[in-house]
């Protein structure tokens, strides 16, 4: 029997009514909503669709948006003053990096620049490390996204053996410390793991996010696997196409659950970001926030 599509798409509409409720409740309290600041350095076209559809989100559930663009030639002491400008706003709950930046800017180090409490991307050292200690804190979209999504199709995750393709920081670290965190065993796979299709064929949970076209095949799953398809790659085809890591019509026919692309992952990505950034204004209010601007929590 094929395997269950997730349906990404329905999944994010339910986070974004959850998040819109939370909008509400926290307006109400507070008499502002949250608000989160993108920040976009350049004119990279697919970057520019991205910090958009952010925008859109956040007023389609009462989030204030604060949307900077930047030219590719800013100096990064222009940047950097505008990062600290956002981090001291009292009216900005969240600040959001679109990366990649054009060089010679450094990404990882300006993504330092942006305040632990308003980091809503979960990207910075204080953020990784809290989750790394399982201690309060912001955690990425795109893990937290993957972690609704397992949740929705009833994946049992304690005890089970969970596989992660890719060990970016933007996904794949991020993505098995949310894994260990629910009790499951954990396996990071890259460009130097041995047999990796063997690797995989263990994994009851597997999840894949390298941005390599149909690399997992078929007789790469177990059968009755969970797949997760975080990949995003355009097909050179006319009209252009858009695909996932995952050969999605092979490995449906031997998996139990799977995420389609378009429509699997990406949609919680945003949805979660929203969540984030309710949350960063709750943290930045509450009496734990001392505690996480501190070292010991």
């Amino acid at each position: 029997m094929p395997a269950r599509v997730l349906d990404g798409k329905a999944i994010a509409s339910r986070v974004r009514e959850e998040v819109a409720e939370e909008v509400r409740a926290y307006a109400a309290q507070h008499d502002e909503a949250p608000g989160l600041a993108t920040v976009l350095v350049g004119d990279d076209p697919a970057s520019a669709v991205y910090v958009a559809g952010k925008q859109r989100a956040c007023a389609e559930v009462g989030i204030r948006g604060y949307d900077h663009r930047l030219g590719a030639d800013v100096p990064e002491p222009e940047l950097t003053a505008l990062l600290d400008e956002l981090n001291g706003d009292p009216r900005v709950s969240g600040v959001l990096l679109q990366l990649p930046v054009p060089p010679p800017l450094d990404g990882t180090a300006l993504t330092g620049w942006i305040a632990p409490l308003k980091d809503v991307d979960g990207l910075t050292a204080e953020s990784a490390g809290r989750l790394a200690l399982g201690r309060e804190g912001l955690r990425p979209a795109t893990p937290s996204g993957v972690m609704r999504l397992l949740g929705e199709a009833g994946t049992e995750l304690a005890g089970a053996e969970a596989v992660v393709i890719g060990r970016s920081n933007l996904f794949g670290k991020p993505m098995a410390q949310l894994l260990l965190r629910a009790d499951a065993t954990v396996t990071i796979c890259h460009s130097r793991t041995r047999d990796l299709a063997e690797v995989c064929r263990r994994a009851d949970v597997l999840i894949a996010a390298v941005g390599r076209a149909n690399l997992v095949c078929g007789d790469w799953v177990k059968p009755g696997a969970t797949v997760i398809d975080v990949g995003m790659n355009r097909l050179a085809t006319d009209p252009p196409t858009l695909t996932g890591d995952v050969d999605f019509e092979a490995v449906r026919e031997v998996a139990g659950v799977i995420t389609p692309v378009p429509g699997g992952v990406g949609p919680m990505t945003i949805a979660c970001l929203l969540r984030n950034t309710v949350r960063a204004a709750r943290l930045q209010r509450d009496e734990a926030a001392p505690a996480l601007r501190g070292r010991a929590a």
